[in-house]
């Protein structure tokens, strides 16, 4: 149940009340009327009004707008007609206005739908009416309209927290929903997919021939499986082939990506994704771009390193900048290849990857040394804004 039902509640029985306490007030004091016919009217208008507005103040859904409006007329209107009814020495004794207290009633519900700040204007609006009421401010009135001002923006503060906090706990039920959930289908797919999969790599690697080319593919369906299981990404529906295009599953350009969803489906038997535990946002084109990069540097990997070389990834997220590392066991590259090969028309790693980044405002930074592998570092600063706006264009 939301905690505001039982204020809704309390304001519908709160406006009954305080009208039937006006009219006993009117009754008490009609002797004192100067034009009782007036009063009698007013009076009539307003238990009328509070008895056929009750299912307006049930929840904020029915309180509108122009409800809000007519019932604060209905207040404004009753303390402004108080010395056209009443005796005027009455008056300046300090006497109650036609709706009495019922005016705070039409001051709560402004808190109640809209918050502090409906509630300080329409206490405005009662004060202002008060002061002409009066004539001239008096200690009374002035403690009066402080005490309605001061009541009604509490309660408005009030609601707006509830509101808040009612939004959280929402938000933290669905989270713990999911979580569950999602520990569930991990236990299952760890249970019987995943068991298999690691079954049918062993017997694979046994058995050899296109038995074991069954194997390896089943060994990286497993590694992205786990991947998924436990830390909740979105990788691609299937590991794909050497050579064959990598399908992205990734969102819409609406905000930023994560760096990791765009990365997860690397991860293989041979290749080891290391990445931080919080999202890495990164716009959408410069998201894209760093991991096709990355992709690329793998490309690199199989192609000069050899089908049984291993790889690792590893993401840094630093306060400045993005650091993606893509590291192999390979033979390295010896000194001068690279440039050689641009010489003759191979611009993989000139145009994939560091035409990539210094699009990005970034850089790439390769060492390499013979019988030790290859290291490759993609750098993106975070504050490239005009950088951000080429790989946009792109």
């Amino acid at each position: 149940m939301s905690v505001e039902l039982p204020l809704w509640r309390a304001l519908a029985g709160y406006r009954v009340l305080t009208a039937l306490y006006a009219v006993g007030l009117g009754v008490t004091a009609f002797d004192h009327f100067v034009r009782p016919w007036a009063a009698v009217a007013y009076y009539a208008v307003l238990v009328v009004w509070t008895a056929v507005t009750l299912p307006r103040v049930t929840g904020a859904e029915r309180c509108t707008r122009r409800f809000l409006a007519a019932d604060l007329t209905v207040a404004v209107t009753g303390i402004l007609l108080t010395p056209f009814t009443d005796d005027p020495a009455r008056i300046a004794g300090g006497g109650p206005t036609l709706p009495s207290i019922w005016t705070a009633g039409a001051v709560l519900a402004f808190a109640l739908k809209g918050g502090w700040r409906w509630a300080a204007i329409a206490s405005t609006a009662v004060a202002a009416a008060n002061l002409i009421e009066r004539g001239a401010p008096t200690r009374d009135t002035v403690h009066n309209v402080i005490l309605v001002w001061l009541a009604s923006i509490a309660i408005g503060y009030v609601v707006e927290v509830a509101r808040a906090s009612e939004r959280t706990l929402a938000r933290a039920l669905e989270i713990e929903a999911a979580t569950r959930e999602r520990e569930r289908l991990a236990r299952d797919i760890h249970d019987s997919v995943l068991q298999v999969l690691a079954m049918v790599q062993r017997r694979g690697a046994v058995i050899g021939g296109e038995a074991a080319e069954l194997g390896r593919l089943a060994g990286e369906q497993e590694i992205a499986l786990r991947t998924l299981v436990s830390g909740g990404l979105l990788p691609v529906s299937r590991t794909p082939l050497d050579g064959e295009p990598r399908e992205e599953s990734v969102p819409d350009d609406h905000g930023p990506l994560d760096l990791r969803t765009l990365l997860a489906p690397y991860a293989g038997a041979r290749v080891s994704l290391a990445e931080p535990g919080a999202p890495v946002p990164l716009p959408p084109a410069a998201a894209r771009e760093l991991a096709a990069a990355v992709g690329a540097a793998l490309d690199n990997v199989r192609a000069h390193a050899g089908e049984n070389a291993r790889a690792w990834i590893l993401v840094e997220d630093e306060p400045a900048a993005i650091v993606v590392t893509v590291r192999d066991d390979g033979p390295g590259i010896p000194e001068g290849r690279l440039a050689e090969a641009e010489g003759e028309g191979r611009l993989g790693v000139a145009q994939s990857i560091r035409g990539r980044l210094r699009d990005l405002g970034g850089s790439a930074e390769l060492i390499s040394v013979p019988g030790q592998g290859t290291e490759v570092e993609l750098t993106v600063p975070k504050s490239a804004e005009g950088a951000r706006g080429k790989a946009e264009k792109r």
